[in-house]
């Protein structure tokens, strides 16, 4: 068989991930296997592949793919989220460019429109994500805004309202102004800016006397209804009663006292805007105060502010502060650095502003998914995560679940002339319950504008993909849920990760998944966080046409520990295509060589395969360890050095054969499993490649592929074989340091001399590790001495001593000047390590480990010294 002598990553993704799909081994219907389940956290419809996407989906894809090859039922449901504001922004944006403004087209125009750019762009991220090698169950692509899970969405609504928990109020929202809607406070991102604190003074009513207040948001004092001071403020005591005049519009507006102020805060006189500020509207409910909304939805000032009316309320801020000072009412302004909240979606400063909503009540409806994170029920991993999730849902607020906008699920509202409301799936269903109610209606009865927040809808995600709601006692629902793992990021543990564990429980009385994996935030080697405006954020896809899909994968894994922040560096991936290529070469050299049925296994093969035997089990043993524990990264890290270190730089060196001769058959048949073992184990991280070598090594059936072949399982080793082969390794690493730190050429043969005993150990493993010590040191003599030799290098390798004669050309002094330098250096360690054990406090306080590390230096030093001094007096 011809094997390219250069591993093509691309040919081999399109190759076989065609053949997966062809051959259904994505596929996943339930049958008696225990079933191993993970829906797709489903990325916006608008969106395409990031940094993060090929994270996320990377994981997934080596749990489900190590989950196939253990026997399981692996079942990976793919989708995509309808993402109401950004597609939304992504239609208007479509629209202005063909002259069209949203507001001049009906709805059922534009959702046209939606519908129309969501089919010609929605799939796009699904296809990158199978450039990545994600072998999701295609064939249960499901997306929010399809017919079966929209109507799951109206009947939990519908189901919500009747048992009380979603109601409809005028309450403060987070308004976003270039969405024109609302969004929930986990949609406010606040971020650290520049901004100016102005004091401006007030009159008092009826005197010659102002009080100051100092305000970040000069704008809203044109919808001022009170000034506030604390009741024990004796600087104000003499005002109770008194009213004061609003600048420009001239409102004499009440002087309020509550326990809310701090005094010592600016003025300790605070402004009541109760339109425009969350606590300043719970002061005007519990004072009766007026409410005057003076800003617009657009965010420009509305009539009600009397002035500047139809500007927008950054322009307006700037002109009413130079107006308050041209007036006289401004006092100073300072420079100073608060926090602000932005919308997370269109990045718009939120406007806290006073608004008809729906909302959820959370406070009952939350408990359960409280108590089964705390239990332990589900698990969050890292469990760092846990204190942050217990803190938000003992503080968790109502959940607004209306947005004003028309891509989404309609809310099933219904309201007649008068205002008055039903909630009901259709039309006839609401005429019904009107005049069950003795409502007045007509025909033209309207339903609600709104839609539902986008989190509604995919709240319900791990029960809607297996049509749940549609008929809760399917075999798709009761077979595959609740799903194993849920992988996903951080910053979405309360919009989505809370809200599903509640979903859950209201819908199944059960858990939606028993793991939430979460992954970090990917920045780049600065620290910073990756992002198209910095140009710090590198194209996924041609990263993969870089590095190949199995090198990114590696890059990836190699740098992200569950929860921790990744720092990527391309390099990593660079890195990952490095080791690719050394499992091509490996194997290569392996079907390389000429293979010989007479030759009988030499000795150190035997020792040699016996060794990697139990290296790879206890590898296994390490590796199933860490993927209990969900730490992927060391997994992959553990399975690299097997085949790198272990396998390649070691076992192929012990048993190459001399060039021009045969390897014997038996070696090589153990050269193969091994091989085709650690293929096994690579599979789920770098699935291309090793299917790509899994056929070159045999000829194999259709559907005898890595994708579905048995993991190998962790099988009893002899921990004694793996001590006796790693001092053998030290071994080898010193005979080639001294020929490193002494100039000897690899070519120049040495004798080695052991002072030990002829006859010392095991004749299977002595004569075993002697042969392969002359083949990986080109040593011509192996010999056993009882006594120390000169002109001779020597080491210690588990407490024996070996020696190195030196070559006659050898420059004496220069290995003098270097072996005195050395027992310098290691005299001053020993000193250091002395100090701090006659220290009586590191010795009363230290843990007895510690302790005991240091005195193993002290000992390792002693005996270095010992061995230099005696190199140095050998050498004459």
């Amino acid at each position: 068989m011809d094997i390219p002598k250069i591993y093509n990553p691309h040919e081999a993704e399109e190759k076989w991930y065609q053949y997966w799909m062809d051959h259904g081994f994505f596929k996943s219907v339930p049958d008696e296997r225990e079933p191993y389940t993970i829906a797709m956290p489903p990325p916006n419809v608008t969106g395409i592949l990031h940094m993060g996407h090929m994270l996320n989906n990377t994981v997934q894809d080596v749990l489900i793919r190590r989950a196939r090859m253990l026997g399981k039922n692996a079942c990976w449901v793919p989708g995509t989220d309808h993402a109401s504001i950004a597609t939304e922004a992504k239609v208007v944006a479509l629209l202005k460019e063909k002259g069209i403004n949203k507001a001049d087209i009906s709805r059922e125009e534009f959702l046209k429109y939606a519908w129309e750019w969501k089919d010609k762009y929605g799939g796009i991220i699904l296809d990158q994500l199978k450039k990545l090698g994600c072998s999701c169950d295609w064939d249960r692509t499901r997306f929010t805004m399809e017919e079966d899970l929209s109507e799951a969405v109206t009947e939990v609504f519908i189901d919500l309202y009747n048992k009380g928990y979603i109601y409809r109020g005028v309450r403060m929202v987070n308004w976003d102004p270039a969405g024109k809607t609302a969004v929930s406070d986990e949609e406010v991102i606040y971020k650290e800016v520049n901004s100016k604190l102005y004091y401006v003074k007030y009159q008092v009513e009826g005197s010659e006397e102002f009080v100051t207040v100092a305000t970040t948001r000069p704008e809203t004092i044109l919808g001022d209804t009170a000034v506030c001071m604390h009741p024990d403020d004796e600087r104000y005591k003499h005002l109770q009663g008194k009213r004061v005049i609003i600048p420009f519009v001239k409102r004499s507006v009440p002087i309020i006292y509550d326990t809310y102020i701090t005094m010592e805060f600016g003025t300790g006189c605070l402004k009541v805007t109760p339109a425009h500020d969350i606590n300043d509207y719970n002061l005007g409910i519990k004072h009766n105060l007026e409410v005057i909304d003076t800003i617009n939805p657009d965010g420009t000032m509305s009539a009600a502010a009397q002035f500047y009316v139809g500007e927008d309320r950054f322009i307006v801020r700037k002109k009413i502060a130079k107006d308050l000072e041209a007036a006289g009412f401004l006092v100073k302004v300072e420079e100073i650095k608060n926090k602000v909240g932005f919308s997370e979606r269109t990045d718009a400063v939120i406007e806290p502003k006073l608004s008809m909503q729906w909302f959820l009540k959370m406070d009952t409806i939350s408990k359960p998914a409280y108590d089964n994170v705390m239990n332990g029920n589900i698990k969050l991993i890292p469990d760092k995560f846990i204190n942050t999730y217990k803190h938000w849902m003992e503080n968790v607020h109502d959940w607004c679940i209306s947005r004003q906008l028309w891509w989404g699920q309609r809310i099933p509202a219904w309201y007649n002339e008068k205002g008055e409301y039903v909630v009901a799936k259709t039309k006839e269903e609401a005429i019904k319950k009107f005049l069950e109610k003795n409502q007045e209606f007509n025909q033209e009865i309207r339903q609600e504008e709104d839609v539902v927040d986008t989190w509604f809808s995919s709240w319900l995600w791990p029960i809607s993909v297996f049509d749940g709601f549609k008929n809760p006692d399917n075999k798709d629902i009761n077979y595959y849920y609740p799903t194993n793992d849920l992988i996903t990021a951080p910053e979405i543990l309360f919009f989505w990760v809370a809200r599903m564990i509640i979903a859950g429980y209201e819908y199944r009385n059960d858990k939606p998944f028993t793991n939430v994996y979460l992954t970090g935030v990917v920045r780049d080697k600065l620290g910073r966080k990756m992002s198209k405006s910095l140009g710090n954020s590198p194209d996924a896809l041609e990263l993969i046409k870089k590095y190949g899909a199995d090198g990114v994968r590696v890059g990836m894994l190699l740098c992200s520990p569950a929860g921790n922040d990744i720092l990527f560096d391309e390099s990593l991936c660079e890195q990952g295509r490095n080791f690719a290529n050394k499992i091509w070469n490996a194997f290569r050299l392996i079907k390389g060589w000429e293979v010989s049925e007479t030759i009988q296994q030499p000795h150190e093969n035997r020792i040699a395969a016996e060794w990697f035997n139990a290296r790879f089990n206890e590898g296994i043993e390490t590796i199933e360890d860490c993927f209990k524990k969900y730490r992927i990264s060391e997994a992959l890290m553990m399975t690299y050095k097997l085949v790198w270190d272990d396998f390649c730089s070691w076992y192929l060196e012990m048993i190459k054969p001399a060039y021009g001769s045969s390897i014997d058959k038996k070696t090589h048949d153990e050269s193969i499993a091994f091989l085709e073992n650690l293929l096994k184990v690579l599979h789920p991280f770098m699935p291309f490649i090793t299917e790509e070598i899994w056929h070159l090594i045999n000829e194999r059936s259709e559907r005898e592929c890595i994708i579905i072949k048995e993991m190998p399982k962790r099988e009893p080793f002899d921990k004694g074989v793996l001590d006796r082969i790693t001092a053998f390794m030290e071994s080898v690493i010193a005979v080639r340091t001294i020929r490193n730190q002494k100039n000897i050429s690899p070519k120049e043969t040495l004798e080695l001399y052991i002072k030990a005993d002829e006859h010392h150990g095991d004749d299977y493993w002595r004569i075993g590790i002697k042969e392969l010590m002359k083949k990986l040191c080109n040593i011509s003599e192996f010999r056993y001495t009882d006594k120390k030799m000169e002109n001779a290098a020597s080491f210690l390798a588990r407490g024996v001593e070996y020696y190195v004669p030196l070559p006659n050309n050898f420059d004496l002094n220069t290995e003098k000047e270097r072996l005195t330098k050395d027992l310098e250096y290691t005299k001053g360690f020993l000193e250091s390590v002395m100090k701090k054990l006659s220290n009586e406090k590191f010795t009363a306080n230290a843990k007895p480990e510690v302790i005991e590390v240091e005195r193993k230096k002290q000992q390792d030093a002693e005996t270095k010294i010992r061995v230099i001094e005696e190199q140095i007096n050998n050498l004459k």
